[in-house]
């Protein structure tokens, strides 16, 4: 006699009922992402809107109670700093600006850009390596709200003695303050940096190919998803690489346990840098 499966905890139902109304509804697709940081961020999203519990959140989400933005932007992890991990940026410096150089024309995929500091970081040092004026970087979020703040280009200065420390150990070879305006507590980045910006929606769990690039930055956002959704963010990467491409992950993020690897040469692990093989085929 086969013996029953054990009842499932209730808020796990409620939130795979949450996850799908998402998904009918308005087309954004979290049912990859890990489940226990996806938990804990529902839990904020309920405090956040002073709803009792997840059924009543789903009801809500659906009759416009709570808006879609405001769950997506709760939901999403906007998590970025300037220079963020300069060893990384140290690298790419070394190993792919010169590569990239010998291109006409650049193109830049930052996925997942959250507030933009990583974006224009990149800016900078592009500028700083006579690159930026034949470059357009590509940043995109899942979130709105995170693109707003990206495009107006402007951050609390609590954290500049941090930011001017990572720029100088990322590369930089002039002075961080040469590219903002500080002011009531603020910094605004200068307007020539965001002359090859293109702040654009995209959803990673759902969305294509939207162009052909040379560099592709998602740092610290596979980390958040669960392996299925991994290996497809990473197939995508692949697909929008030029053969011979390069592939920025996070410190801690690695596609050594996806077939995709394959396809990749990896070039500094520290760094998690790949390069697109070149003799790769699709």
């Amino acid at each position: 006699m086969t013996m029953p499966a054990a009842p499932r905890d209730l808020e796990d139902i409620e939130l795979d009922l949450l996850l799908e109304a998402l998904h009918q509804r308005f087309g954004y697709d979290f049912g990859g992402y890990a489940r226990a940081s996806l938990r804990r961020r529902v839990q904020n999203l309920l405090i956040h809107t002073g709803v009792a519990n997840i059924s009543q959140l789903t009801e809500r989400v659906l009759h416009g109670g709570v808006p879609i933005t405001e769950v997506v932007d709760q939901l999403s992890v906007p998590v970025s700093e300037f220079f963020r991990d300069p060893p990384s940026f140290a690298t790419m410096l070394r190993l792919v600006f010169p590569l990239l150089a010998s291109y006409p024309h650049i193109n830049v995929w930052q996925a997942g850009c959250a507030r933009g500091e990583e974006v224009y970081s990149l800016a900078i040092l592009l500028e700083e390596a006579g690159l930026y004026e034949r470059t357009r970087i590509w940043a995109t979020d899942i979130s709105e709200k995170s693109l707003a703040l990206a495009r107006e280009g402007i951050y609390p200065a609590r954290e500049l003695p941090q930011y001017a420390d990572s720029y100088r150990l990322a590369g930089g070879r002039h002075s961080f303050s040469d590219y903002f305006h500080a002011r009531y507590g603020h910094i605004k980045l200068d307007d020539a940096l965001k002359r090859n910006v293109t702040f654009a929606p995209h959803n990673l769990a759902a969305d294509g190919v939207f162009c052909e690039t040379q560099l592709i930055l998602c740092r610290n956002v596979l980390i958040y998803f669960q392996p299925p959704l991994q290996q497809r963010a990473l197939a995508l990467f692949a697909d929008s690489l030029v053969r011979g491409g390069f592939l920025c992950l996070g410190e801690k993020e690695s596609m050594s346990r996806h077939e995709i690897r394959e396809r990749f040469t990896l070039l500094d692990r520290r760094a998690a840098l790949y390069r697109r093989n070149p003799s790769a085929h699709g």
